[in-house]
């Protein structure tokens, strides 16, 4: 296979760029950068996601099921067939995503990979649908693997965990995370909406360390407007 490695690379700095004016507005009917579908936990079919994700407007999105590219490739493909159908529509940017497990601090937390090349050999330990183990397990090296392939490391709402986000965030900025998921609904309200007082001490650490804020709904059920 021919890898496009100037396409990557343009697909990384729009999405930087994009990164750059996210806020508690733009989740979740601009952008959304976490959805599940059924090749991971999720109950969406990629091709509902996309039939939504236009109905909705959404300018961009990323399907960041656990450990797989699966729904991502069958909604490429849906999506270029819609366009062929539909030439001179609007429709989304659809950027590589995947959720991945690691250890951060001796916690288990999951980072999202972002527009990164799918064939890199450094991604392909963590795209085989089940958690890493050793090395490959440790953010560190999750982080440098993303990079390694062209991507985005960002880390997944940080205030889940059994360690505070007041400790977690500083120490994956010392391994080179790239971002932090600073807006996401935390107890899950309808409708959805960003917790405030978590997203308000996480974008405020995401500026103190200059990396990049983003925001996702984390779908998990049949409508890419909530989480469950």
């Amino acid at each position: 296979m021919v890898v496009n490695f100037a396409q990557t690379s343009a697909n990384s700095e729009l999405l930087q760029q994009v990164f750059q004016n996210i806020d508690a507005q733009s989740c979740p009917r601009l952008f959304n950068f976490h959805i599940h579908t059924v090749h991971s936990d999720g109950k969406l079919e990629p091709s509902v996601l996309m039939e939504q994700a236009i109905a909705i407007g959404l300018k961009g999105l990323a399907i960041t099921d656990h450990h797989s590219v699966g729904g991502y490739e069958a909604a490429q493909v849906w999506l270029e067939n819609w366009k062929w159908n539909h030439p001179g529509a609007e429709t989304p940017h659809l950027w590589t995503g995947v959720e991945i497990n690691a250890n951060l601090l001796d916690v288990e937390v999951h980072i999202l990979a972002y527009a990164f090349e799918l064939e890199h050999p450094r991604m392909k330990p963590y795209l085989q649908k089940k958690v890493t183990t050793g090395k490959q397990y440790q953010a560190a090296n999750v982080i440098a693997a993303i990079q390694a392939a062209g991507g985005l490391a960002v880390l997944a709402h940080p205030a889940r965990y059994k360690r505070s986000h007041f400790d977690l965030i500083p120490t994956a900025v010392e391994y080179g995370i790239d971002g932090v998921e600073t807006f996401y609904a935390y107890n899950n309200p309808k409708p959805w909406k960003p917790s405030l007082q978590q997203s308000q001490q996480i974008q405020q650490l995401a500026e103190n360390y200059g990396i990049f804020n983003t925001c996702g709904t984390d779908t998990h059920g049949l409508s890419l407007l909530q989480r469950l």
